[in-house]
């Protein structure tokens, strides 16, 4: 899959992300799409910049690493923040701060898979 067309997935993610006032990782955003996140989520930071740059009205912050944890003080955090989600430090580290509530905040494409085969 090329990079811009995993752009292209990840951008149609993200707008159901913003509908459902939710976040999602990486890798489950990666994998609904049809992709690995890769190592580190490189694979999925590299579509977010082409997001970033031909979509730059998608909340591409709403995709979030998957140890669930932002820099502090970064665009990313604020944007979280302002979206009225709480953040705090995260264990072990002064830079980074994580959710509170994750699981509330969180998107599950599997609950609309098995919502669409009870109807």
């Amino acid at each position: 899959m090329a990079a811009t067309s995993r752009a292209e997935e990840v951008a149609e993610l993200l707008w159901e992300l913003k509908r459902a006032e939710k976040l999602a990782s990486y890798t489950v955003i990666a994998a609904q799409a049809g992709f690995s996140a890769g190592a580190n989520g490189r694979a999925m930071q590299t579509a977010l910049k082409t997001v970033r740059r031909d979509w730059p009205h998608l909340q591409w912050w709403r995709a979030v690493s998957d140890t669930l944890c932002v820099e502090r003080g970064s665009e990313q955090a604020e944007l979280l923040v302002g979206a009225g989600i709480e953040l705090i430090a995260a264990e072990g580290s002064d830079e980074q701060v994580t959710l509170v509530d994750a699981e509330s905040h969180l998107m599950s494409w599997d609950d609309d898979a098995e919502d669409a085969g009870e109807e």
